[in-house]
């Protein structure tokens, strides 16, 4: 990547062996920022398993923060990319924000199934929204 991250936290619903984790499946040099949550995470923004509420809540503008989101839920990956377009306290915190965006594309159904939800107008106004807001925001399908 060209530069070394300070915190990386990467939430994890399937149970795995914290020693294999941190011995085997976690690069060395990203050891010391690794910051392992072996559960879910909550689309509520109430919920202390909520990324944007238990994480960024530690940093400022100042930090250069970079959001992931990709668990294959819709129904808890959608409020979370709207909570960082609608909710005043992310804002000017994430810089860039990274999004497997599940709209509804018959292409796609094969491999997303029932989590397609969606149009890609609602994941470009999304997107188009976040920039706005000055946040860099990336999708794929």
């Amino acid at each position: 990547f060209g530069f070394m991250f300070d915190h990386i936290y990467a939430f994890e619903l399937t149970p795995f062996d914290p020693i294999e984790v941190y011995e085997t499946l976690i690069p060395e040099e990203y050891f010391s920022a690794y910051h392992w949550i072996n559960a879910g995470v909550s689309g509520d923004p109430n919920n202390r398993m909520n990324p944007l509420k238990s994480i960024l809540k530690q940093f400022n503008q100042d930090d250069l923060i970079i959001f992931k989101l990709d668990i294959d839920t819709s129904s808890i990956e959608v409020p979370l990319a709207y909570q960082l377009l609608k909710d005043e306290a992310t804002k000017g915190l994430v810089d860039h924000f990274y999004f497997e965006h599940h709209v509804n594309i018959k292409e796609m159904e094969r491999w997303w199934g029932n989590s397609m939800q969606g149009s890609m107008k609602d994941s470009l106004e999304l997107m188009g929204g976040l920039r706005e807001k000055g946040v860099g925001a990336h999708y794929w399908i």
